[in-house]
């Protein structure tokens, strides 16, 4: 099992029983001493749990096909195909066979069927691992799986009773960093497919999820389910908040942050604005203050133009940007008091425009009415 792995279903359950003909005389584990055991595969898995359970009742597994007498403290594990097991069992080469598979599957039916054409009276002795609870505290990674009563036949009924054994599980793993909400899609797939994928792979009907109390027992399992998968089983799947909640959180975060820095940039502007119409009203009462005193004509017709010029920047800062009214009304009676002042004061030194022709300040005044 990878280290990182975690569960989302259990593929197969595969459980270890024994079927022997009724004339062998083994009814039981401990009868295997000296007898030779049959088993379809292979596979290292299976000799690995076989021998466990040989060596729970101080038995030495011995793998191939020893010729003579075994040891008493000896099992031989032969490997047969299941074309040869009525045979071989008929010339004496095993004496029982051992199963390791799922027991509804239909080669397990196929192999009781087989051993029990090879029984003189056609009775055979299944049995599997009475010391579960022993086996399990002493070889954890193992799981109980019982085998029920009369499912290999109901008359006889084979077994008589249920048979509690031991057994293996091909799992469906994910790594323990996938997220939750996908291990309880992925899981959820496979559950709702599995009619559909059983009509082509028969298999697909053992798929079933672990078994488990609680939650605290599912994660602290030997061999831990994913979190996802407990989502779906517990029927607790993430909502679409819970999901994105962090990608949530961060552009709201991100989102007041950009709101706060607009809105400071915008009052900083504004203030930028209102000081630049703040410094121009500061210039016209300035100007006004110096025409009181002020006594060359030329000079006096500078500050009017000067007056002109502060109006017009005023005037074109108010239409293109927001203007607080209470700055823009100081600006405008800056502005009025600018003009009436510089007026009195060219007519104080006789200007000569005063007599013939419009002064610079009066033409602005007479354009602005105009315009307006």
């Amino acid at each position: 099992m990878p280290g990182n792995g975690l569960t989302l279903a259990v593929l197969r359950r595969l459980a270890a029983f024994v079927v022997a003909p009724a004339q062998s005389g083994i009814k039981d584990f401990p009868d295997l001493a000296a007898r030779r055991l049959g088993v379809l595969s292979n596979r290292t898995a299976d000799r690995a749990l076989v021998g466990t359970l040989v060596a729970h009742y101080e038995m030495e597994l011995l793998t191939g096909a020893p010729g003579g007498p075994l040891p008493q403290k000896a099992v031989a594990l032969v490997p047969v195909e299941e074309t040869d097991v009525a045979a071989a069992l008929g010339d004496g080469r095993i004496d029982a066979m051992v199963l390791l598979t799922t027991p509804t599957s239909s080669a397990a039916r196929r192999v009781v069927g087989l051993v029990r054409e090879a029984s003189a009276d056609g009775e055979v002795a299944l049995f599997g691992v009475p010391d579960t609870a022993a086996v399990l505290a002493r070889w954890p990674r193992v799981q109980p799986v019982t085998v029920p009563a009369a499912l290999f036949g109901g008359h006889p009924r084979l077994p008589a009773e249920d048979v509690a054994t031991v057994g293996s599980s091909y799992r469906l793993m994910a790594r323990a960093d996938l997220s939750r909400s996908l291990a309880a899609e992925v899981t959820q797939h496979l559950f709702e497919m599995r009619a559909a994928l059983a009509e082509t792979v028969p298999a697909a009907e053992d798929v079933s999820h672990p078994d488990y109390e609680d939650t605290a027992d599912a994660t602290s399992a030997r061999l831990p389910i994913h979190p996802g998968a407990i989502d779906y089983y517990e029927r607790e799947q993430e909502t679409f908040i819970e999901r994105y909640e962090s990608w949530i959180y961060l552009v709201a975060i991100l989102g007041g942050g950009l709101g706060s820095t607009a809105a400071w940039v915008r009052q900083r502007l504004g203030r930028i604005r209102r000081e630049r119409i703040e410094v121009a009203t500061a210039r016209l009462l300035e100007l006004r203050s110096d025409a009181r005193r002020e006594t060359d004509p030329e000079r006096l017709e500078n500050m009017a133009g000067e007056v002109e010029d502060l109006a017009g920047s005023i005037a074109r800062h108010a239409l293109n940007r927001p203007t607080e009214a209470r700055t823009l009304g100081a600006a405008t009676l800056a502005i009025d008091a600018a003009r009436s002042t510089i007026r009195r004061a060219i007519v104080r030194e006789g200007y000569p425009s005063l007599n013939d022709q419009a002064s610079p300040l009066d033409v602005c005044f007479q354009d602005t009415s105009k315009n307006g």
